[in-house]
């Protein structure tokens, strides 16, 4: 029987949104996979509007459900709809749209919070002990919804590689167990079914990008 996988999208685009290869790349390992996927996002305005040519925010203001209604090809539901019950699995892509539009971590960094519709989502899969993956910085939101859960957002030592080791670091301080993985590589929580790996925190090539999404997707279902 195919596995029902919740994805969570929170816009479009890197700088405000949902990071469109992750999705894209996520949702084609799942159809591959056999999976039935369904769209979610919350229906909320955005934090901001970037403007992707500059990367500096502009004045218009957009809807998160809308705009990530880009990616889901008009095929999204708005969050508060979504049942756990309905789901083997739980996967939310990286972006920008994480830290602005899901919780308020490209503000406050470690002092953040997530916002309590998708902390309600998170906690209910983990609850009902249903597997989740989350990629790039979305992991941030299992560190906050799962105190103590162990993770990857990458490698914890900056360089041109990784220019987001800080986040790592921060993981650690919130008191997550941190785990150091390279591109191609997830790390799998068994005691909390959640796998994660670094996708775009890594200044990789995206077909590396690509297959390691798709070995996240693989041990999800494995899971499910």
């Amino acid at each position: 029987m195919a596995k029902r996988v919740a994805l969570i999208l929170s816009g479009c685009g890197v700088y405000d949104g949902t990071e469109v290869h992750e999705a894209s790349a996520v949702m084609v390992h799942l159809s591959r996979a056999g999976a039935k996927v369904q769209m979610f996002a919350p229906d909320v305005e955005m934090m901001h509007v970037v403007n992707h040519c500059e990367g500096k925010p502009g004045t218009d203001k957009r809807n998160v459900l809308q705009e990530s209604a880009r990616i889901a090809r008009g095929d999204v539901t708005d969050l508060a709809k979504l049942d756990v019950g309905d789901f083997d699995a739980l996967v939310i892509p990286g972006g920008f749209g994480v830290a602005k539009n899901l919780s308020d971590w490209a503000t406050k960094g470690k002092d953040y919070s997530i916002k309590p519709e998708i902390e309600k989502v998170i906690k209910a899969f983990h609850q009902a002990k249903k597997p989740m993956g989350m990629c790039c910085i979305s992991p941030v939101l299992a560190a906050k919804a799962i105190p103590g859960c162990e993770l990857t957002v990458g490698h914890d030592s900056e360089c041109e590689k990784w220019p987001y080791a800080q986040v790592a670091k921060a993981m650690a301080e919130l008191g997550c167990k941190h785990l150091n993985k390279n591109v191609g590589e997830v790390h799998i929580d068994s005691k909390n079914k959640l796998v994660t790996t670094s996708a775009f925190m890594c200044n990789a090539d995206i077909h590396e990008i690509f297959d390691g999404l798709g070995v996240m997707v693989k041990e999800v279902l494995k899971l499910a």
